[in-house]
């Protein structure tokens, strides 16, 4: 398993467009991924899930990746977690 904590830095936080995109990609990893935030830990790869941990700037996420391809997911789920979207 890797884990890393990410700061978004996103002015309007892990709103709909990036938890979309964020999920997309990490659908396609067959590894596990959960995302925590506040002390709640979701599936990475359920947009719902995502969506109910209101995560805001300036906030720190921590992203863990378990099974195969963990460490090309947390690079690649990383950036995406530390992109400003508009």
């Amino acid at each position: 398993m890797t884990s890393q904590i990410y700061t978004i830095l996103n002015p309007t936080g892990f709103h709909v467009r990036p938890i979309k995109a964020f999920v997309k990609q990490a659908s396609e990893f067959p590894c596990k991924i959960y995302v925590t935030s506040k002390g709640k830990r979701v599936n990475g790869k359920s947009s719902l899930s995502m969506l109910t941990l209101g995560i805001s700037q300036n906030e720190e996420v921590l992203l863990e990746t378990e099974g195969e391809h963990e460490e090309e997911a947390q690079q690649v789920l990383g950036r995406l977690l530390t992109e400003i979207h508009e």
